[in-house]
């Protein structure tokens, strides 16, 4: 009997072969391609590529191209054609912003046009995913089954990573248990599992709010650094605590901790942008020299664990209107905004002056 894996457990296989530096294959659109993410290419693998000929190219993203005044001509990716004496250093430079002062002449790049770039889009997709830089090394291949098969690689067909991403929101609840609080001492954690195999998300009831009136809700994505360390960067540990006591106050109501760090890109590379703002960049300038847009987060996993918790109106304790606009558009009725003004300092004050004014939050 064989064993054949789903393409949600493909998905998940392809994400852990691309964090550790192993290649998967992309095919759709009658074309195939090995993809190896740019942070994770090591030397021998790069000599390997070279010896199997062909010319080996890096998507980016166009907002990384902007940076690097490359032409990005298949709109939101540029495909820069790898020079035949390029050294590992040179793509991860290319990939990775950190040394933009320090060599900013890594150019003049010549970028692909014509053909399909849907499996460069794709494994910039990918690696965002796998939480690495938006940068993948791509090698066209003519048989992708074949050299899957082969070398016991991960294949991933373009058709089922588009129907995997639309069901990366679905979730199934895992189990709950009482946890009495600081907050309230008539606290309930929820644990929710996402039907792809991703990371899980949590919920934080307070007392028992009535499903059939507007409940008391916050969507709070994890900051490591906020929420644990006592970060002055953010205002996310005030928020965070400001909105559970609001809730215990009142006696009811719902958090959502979305495992959505540093607004979707992850940990490593959140630290990345702040090393980036050290630098004189603000929040949106270095998310954009990274590879990434503005947030990566997505809210539609908040919207579908108050459904499965019973919920359909809220009042949103936020300052972004764009949670607001993402639950409304999946099936909740939003009946208040709620504001949440705390945690202003003299380290945060810039970061927050530029959410207002480039990302629209109330403050």
């Amino acid at each position: 009997m064989t064993l054949h894996l789903s393409p949600a457990e493909q998905l998940n296989r392809a994400r852990a072969d691309l964090r550790m530096g192993v290649p998967v294959v992309l095919t759709g659109e009658g074309q195939s391609a090995l993809a190896i993410a740019a942070e994770a290419l090591s030397r021998e693998r790069l000599a390997q590529l070279r010896v199997m000929g062909g010319r080996a190219t890096l998507a980016i993203t166009s907002h990384r191209a902007a940076t690097l005044k490359a032409r990005a001509y298949d709109g939101d990716v540029a495909r820069i054609l790898i020079p035949q004496d390029a050294s590992l250093g040179w793509i991860r430079d290319v990939a990775d912003p950190a040394n933009d002062l320090a060599r900013p002449l890594l150019g003049p790049f010549s970028s692909l046009r014509g053909d399909s770039a849907a499996l460069d889009r794709a494994a910039i997709r990918l690696v965002k995913s796998a939480q690495l830089l938006p940068a993948a090394v791509m090698l066209r291949v003519a048989q992708g089954l074949s050299m899957a098969t082969e070398n016991g690689l991960t294949l991933l067909r373009l058709q089922d990573l588009a129907d995997q991403e639309a069901e990366a929101h679905r979730l199934t609840p895992v189990v709950s248990a009482r946890l009495p609080m600081a907050a309230s001492e008539a606290g309930r954690v929820h644990i929710f599992r996402p039907d792809d195999g991703g990371v899980e998300h949590y919920a934080i009831e307070i007392g028992q709010p009535p499903r059939d009136q507007p409940v008391l809700a916050r969507l709070h994505s994890a900051c490591f650094t906020g929420d644990v360390l006592g970060s002055l960067k953010c205002d996310c540990g005030p928020q965070l605590r400001a909105a559970l006591a609001q809730m215990g106050a009142l006696g009811a109501g719902v958090l959502l901790y979305l495992n959505q760090e540093g607004r979707g890109i992850g940990l490593a590379n959140k630290m990345r942008a702040y090393s980036l703002q050290d630098q004189g960049f603000d929040t949106v300038e270095a998310n954009h020299r990274l590879g990434f847009e503005d947030d990566e987060r997505d809210f539609r996993i908040g919207a579908g664990i108050l459904r499965r918790m019973g919920f359909g109106k809220v009042r949103l304790l936020t300052n972004n209107p764009a949670k607001m606009r993402m639950l409304t558009a999946n099936g909740l009725e939003v009946t208040e905004r709620v504001p949440l003004r705390v945690g202003e300092t003299a380290h945060n004050a810039q970061y927050l002056a530029t959410k207002a004014a480039k990302s629209g939050h109330l403050l």
